[in-house]
């Protein structure tokens, strides 16, 4: 699929590319010999004009470069005055023009064949015939016409190297989103697989097997807890998919997230303590937002949660501060400090730096909701790590 993409990026700019310099060239074309028939129309009316005057033959113009000359036609006479290449001698080749000339119904007109440009004055008694040399000015249209042909196919040449690397490029975030995609997939699959599995062996022990009641209920107690577990993980993966989708950003408004965080920091108290954790709280007050008060909160929440699945014994450190145009909000706790090669990954989806605490009740997708929280906020989250523990750090705009 991804080639195909690649492919259709390719020939979509060679297209544009294709399109723009066949416009670009026909302008210039156009204008070109626009310019030169202008040219050509100004030289013949100059000449005609010096036909008419008395003795204008005999000093031509200097500065008409273009090869012309005149074939005056009186009492059966032909009279042939000019600066050409053609050979004025030759009777039958002037006749010959003459002749051609007499066809034509118009009084100005080309002959192709001979690479003339006539124009007729007087009348049929005493008749003159203009004629410019135009091979020069075919010379150039055509020269003009191989040179666009050939810078052209250079060009495209250069510009389908160009939109080769362009498109690997335009389409590495497409491919970073589907490998993505493919390993989210693949995680949740897991995630659920041994659920299900815990569920299907206990419902058939049930069904099977003549057990007391005691047993009996202890397998409905293992499908209840795993089901509860796969509850929190289907929530929580209709929950990425929610932020995903943009659904932050329709319930903006004007937030007091020193309130917000406030309320986790009640809500986790106890549970922090029954674990053996200390909570310290410097929380600046009437620090606002603008955003989603529920997704705010469970952004807050999720940090909490965090500190306390990943903490040893000791305090948990909660900074919320005003800095200028953005606030800083910190969690610290005490631990194993993350190496500086995991820092990026732990807000990958499914991701766990301790995998030995996998099966706490944490499916690794805390860290992801809060990263695409905090970006649909338009803020920042990082982590820092230190020998004592690690320090959660979300800066978001505020008013």
């Amino acid at each position: 699929m991804l080639k195909k993409l690649r492919l259709k990026f390719i020939l979509i700019t060679m297209a544009l590319v294709l399109v723009m310099l066949t416009v670009i060239f026909s302008m210039v074309y156009t204008f070109t010999k626009g310019d030169l028939d202008e040219q050509n129309r100004s030289t013949m009316l100059r000449l005609s004009q010096m036909v008419n005057k008395p003795g204008g033959l005999s000093q031509p113009p200097r500065d008409v470069r273009t090869p012309w000359f005149v074939l005056r036609l009186s009492g059966g006479m032909i009279t042939a005055v000019g600066y050409t290449g053609y050979d004025l001698d030759d009777e039958a080749f002037l006749n010959e023009i003459l002749e051609k000339v007499r066809q034509e119904e118009r009084s100005e007109g080309v002959l192709d064949e001979y690479h003339l440009m006539y124009r007729k004055i007087g009348n049929k008694l005493s008749q003159s015939v203009v004629f410019l040399d135009i091979s020069g000015y075919k010379a150039t249209l055509r020269a003009l016409v191989e040179s666009c042909i050939g810078i052209g196919a250079v060009s495209l040449a250069v510009f389908w190297i160009i939109s080769f690397f362009l498109a690997r490029w335009a389409v590495k975030p497409v491919e970073q989103a589907w490998d993505r995609q493919r390993q989210f997939v693949s995680d949740a699959s897991h995630e659920l697989k041994t659920p299900l599995t815990v569920i299907m062996s206990n419902a058939e022990l049930i069904g099977t097997q003549q057990q007391l009641p005691e047993a009996a209920g202890k397998y409905a107690q293992n499908i209840q807890a795993v089901s509860h577990q796969m509850k929190g993980l289907v929530e929580s993966m209709l929950e990425l998919a929610r932020v995903d989708n943009g659904q932050v950003k329709k319930s903006f408004a004007r937030i007091d997230f020193s309130d917000m965080v406030g309320q986790s920091l009640l809500e986790f108290e106890p549970v922090l303590f029954e674990k053996g954790l200390a909570l310290e709280a410097a929380v600046q007050p009437a620090v606002y937002v603008t955003g989603n008060g529920r997704y705010l909160k469970q952004l807050a929440d999720i940090l909490l949660d965090n500190a306390g699945k990943y903490s040893d014994t000791g305090v948990v450190t909660v900074q919320l501060l005003k800095q200028g145009k953005t606030c800083l909000l910190t969690v610290a706790n005490p631990g194993c400090p993350i190496p500086a090669e995991e820092q990026e990954k732990i807000f990958e989806r499914f991701y766990r730096a301790d995998q030995a605490r996998s099966r706490n009740g944490s499916f690794g997708l805390g860290l992801s909701i809060a990263q695409s929280v905090v970006q649909e906020h338009r803020g920042k989250i990082w982590v820092r790590s230190n020998p004592t523990g690690n320090c959660f750090c979300v800066q978001l705009p505020c008013e």
